[in-house]
């Protein structure tokens, strides 16, 4: 059976001839409401174990269709982070930086700066950007061919002023 809300890129819509007046723009503050009230629901209803993996689920599937849709395809790793770099930029989401890659065991360590989903929270002792978990993950999945683990290792929410991420490839 088909799911009633399969995602599909052209769920996004014309924004143009949507909102003529208001364009592709709106607060921070909208976005955060409807994840962390999304998330509220899912862990009242499923619990905070099933929420993880409903947000890391989402964002590898929004990873990948990213990378389809924004980024395509590259020449390199070099280009691939370079396209990647701007678009996260461009589009608010975040600065992202490599810290180290070794292409060969597919190991990463990379940092998002201004990170839409969490920079400027208030502390909470855990690290909160699973969506960004599996949204690197499947962007690494659909440059590389290979099956990426995605794990936050720093968070503004843990008194860091940076989301890190140490991302290994699975055998």
């Amino acid at each position: 059976m088909e799911p009633k809300y399969a995602f599909r890129w052209d769920l996004l819509g014309d924004i143009n001839l949507g909102r003529p007046h208001l364009g592709n723009q709106t607060r921070l503050e909208v976005y955060r409401l409807m994840q962390f009230t999304l998330r509220d629901v899912i862990e009242q209803k499923l619990g905070s174990s099933v929420a993880d993996e409903v947000f890391y689920q989402s964002g590898l599937l929004a990873g990948k269709f990213f990378y389809e849709n924004m980024i395509g395809s590259v020449e390199s790793f070099d280009d691939f982070v370079s396209r990647l770099q701007n678009l996260l930029k461009e589009m608010g989401i975040g600065i992202l930086r490599i810290e180290s890659a070794d292409l060969n065991t597919g190991t990463l360590i990379l940092t998002v700066a201004e990170d839409l989903d969490c920079s400027g929270l208030p502390e909470l002792d855990y690290e909160i950007c699973v969506y960004d978990e599996g949204f690197i993950s499947g962007l690494l999945e659909s440059y590389s061919g290979k099956k990426f683990k995605v794990k936050e290792i720093d968070c503004w929410c843990t008194g860091d002023r940076i989301c890190r991420f140490k991302a290994e490839a699975m055998a």
